[in-house]
């Protein structure tokens, strides 16, 4: 009997989800096994109302165009899912005779993809659901690191290392430049590796530290004694020793934050308490699906895992999801294994004490080691022939 097999995308888009897209897809073609290869339209909203895409039968000269496609071809939601959808994703599977599952998405996603398992086990269905790994923020546990992030680690470290050579080339502000990641710091703290190529910021903050305002600002007074421009990262999910967001959020849903423009207040704060030049930078969805910063590494990775979870799927492994392992850092080599879904749903992966420095206002050269070889080839080298301004 023909089998058929549907990937769900779910969660923010990123700049190599379609690299994963194209791997499982180009796996599912070549197994000889599968009949139909469907895309859920929009995520589990178009999975629930069987809005398939056909994809078995696209042009491999277009399929190859999804390596350098951002966002996703298919469409993705966050769509909140309940146990009465959970039974009707059941229902659609057994009716449309859907034997393979991948979903493809973050900790939200590997949550629907365990509880979807879980069900059918419970039905004693024959589907096999796997999970692939996707998040720019990092924070999926278990894997060393998650397609997506690569790339928008390359993406923040080119913005800052461009801003600090701009605050050098004009010293008269303090610029801090705003992160994502809501609860994990992995984005912002990439910035460092601008650092490498001589233009790197002077100030790091990320979420695993409870921000003070006060030593915010003794921090930049005291740079300012040496330097009259600083560049300061900070992550959009800052919150205080009290666990409040320093900036309040605009908007707020069970599953989502918008959080008020951290930068900005950031900015605000050097001026009034300090009397000095200051401005926000917030490069926001930019560094989601940036296909001109995406990393080469980033992209080769992400089709290895859509590849893995297919193949896994179609030689009978079911509640699982794709993840790294690494080997060495010098030379960067890395191992696919198969972590157990229940060991990943909903647990957020932080930043480790020992890629944060004692003061709390910046990486330590453990974290630039594990992080560089991440962001495929180095930065451009830059050059000043200028000597930094004196501070005040």
């Amino acid at each position: 009997m023909a089998e058929n097999l549907l990937i769900v995308h779910g969660g923010g888009p990123t700049a190599v989800l379609n690299a994963s897209l194209y791997g499982a897809i180009e796996e599912a073609k070549n197994s000889g096994n599968i009949q139909h290869i469907y895309g859920a339209e929009n995520g589990t909203g178009g999975f629930l109302e069987k809005r398939w895409i056909e994809l078995e039968n696209i042009p491999e000269e277009k399929l190859r165009l999804l390596l350098q496609t951002p966002g996703t071809a298919i469409g993705t939601s966050r769509d909140p899912i309940w146990q009465e959808d959970y039974e009707k994703m059941a229902d659609i599977l057994e009716a449309e005779r859907i034997k393979y599952v991948l979903f493809n998405g973050g900790n939200g996603t590997m949550d629907t993809c365990g509880k979807l398992h879980e069900t059918c086990i419970r039905r004693k269905l024959d589907v096999r659901i796997m999970g692939i790994p996707k998040t720019t923020d990092n924070d999926i546990a278990v894997t060393d690191h998650s397609p997506g992030f690569g790339s928008a680690a390359r993406y923040i470290a080119a913005c800052t290392q461009e801003l600090c050579a701009d605050v050098r080339s004009l010293p008269i502000h303090v610029a801090v430049l705003e992160a994502s990641g809501r609860n994990a710091g992995w984005i912002t703290a990439a910035s460092a590796l601008a650092g490498e190529m001589g233009y790197g910021p002077d100030l790091i903050y990320v979420p695993e530290r409870a921000f003070n305002e006060e030593k915010f600002i003794a921090d930049v007074e005291k740079l300012l004694k040496r330097k009259s421009g600083i560049v300061v990262v900070a992550s959009e999910g800052l919150t205080d020793c009290e666990g409040k967001p320093i900036s309040k959020p605009i908007f707020q849903t069970d599953r989502a934050t918008y959080f008020g423009d951290v930068s900005s207040h950031l900015a605000n704060l050097v001026i009034q308490k300090l009397g000095y030049k200051a401005r926000g930078e917030k490069p926001g969805l930019l560094g989601r699906a940036s296909i001109g910063m995406q990393s080469q590494i980033d992209c080769e990775e992400a089709v290895n895992a859509g590849r893995t979870a297919c193949r896994a799927a179609l030689a009978g492994d079911s509640g699982k999801m794709v993840a790294f392992h690494r080997v060495s850092d010098n030379p960067y080599r890395m191992e696919i294994f198969l972590a157990d879904i229940n060991e990943v749903m909903m647990y957020e992966k932080k930043m480790p004490d020992n890629f944060i420095n004692a003061e709390g206002n910046g990486v330590t050269q453990s974290f630039i080691k594990w992080c560089r070889p991440l962001i495929g080839e180095g930065l451009p080298q830059m050059v000043s022939f200028n000597t930094e301004r004196p501070g005040r």
